[in-house]
């Protein structure tokens, strides 16, 4: 591998659809993503050990984000005041023009908040004010692949 062709995730693009309409996440930070299996156990007779077989899986990720926003802040306010709750998809391209390996974009689906801030100061620090967006999704594709490099 060449040096060039790490990514450098500050030429990342996101965006959030949300009851059809899309936006480009801007004041986006950071973003982690996690699909993790689950398992269960399978003692099998005549074995010291203890197999694993995978029964499904869970998607989990955190937005870092800005706190320049209220349109999370206003979802959430909307779920607290009626109960009806919302999903929506988080769209994410990776493509470093310096690197050989070309765009990667994956769509993380029916996304759902874990929870939001609903308001905050810091009058001790210098730093701009940011927030971390946990959340849930229950499917994703890979729109485009990395290439070999």
């Amino acid at each position: 591998m060449r040096e060039s062709d790490a990514i450098s995730g500050k030429h990342a693009k996101a965006f959030v659809t949300i009851n059809g309409q899309v936006e480009e996440l801007f004041y986006a930070r950071s973003l982690e993503a996690t699909i993790e299996k689950n398992k269960t156990d399978v003692p099998v007779l005549g074995k010291t050990n203890v197999g694993q077989k995978a029964t499904g899986w869970t998607g989990t990720g955190t937005l870092n984000i800005y706190y320049v926003t209220s349109r999370f802040r206003q979802l959430m306010l909307d779920y607290v005041k009626t109960g009806r709750d919302f999903y929506f998809d988080l769209q994410v391209s990776n493509e470093d023009p310096t690197s050989s390996t070309g765009r990667q974009t994956v769509v993380l689906k029916n996304c759902n908040l874990d929870s939001v801030i609903a308001a905050q100061f810091d009058a001790t620090s210098d730093d701009a004010l940011n927030e971390d967006i946990a959340f849930t999704f229950d499917d994703y594709d890979v729109l485009e692949q990395f290439s070999n490099i």
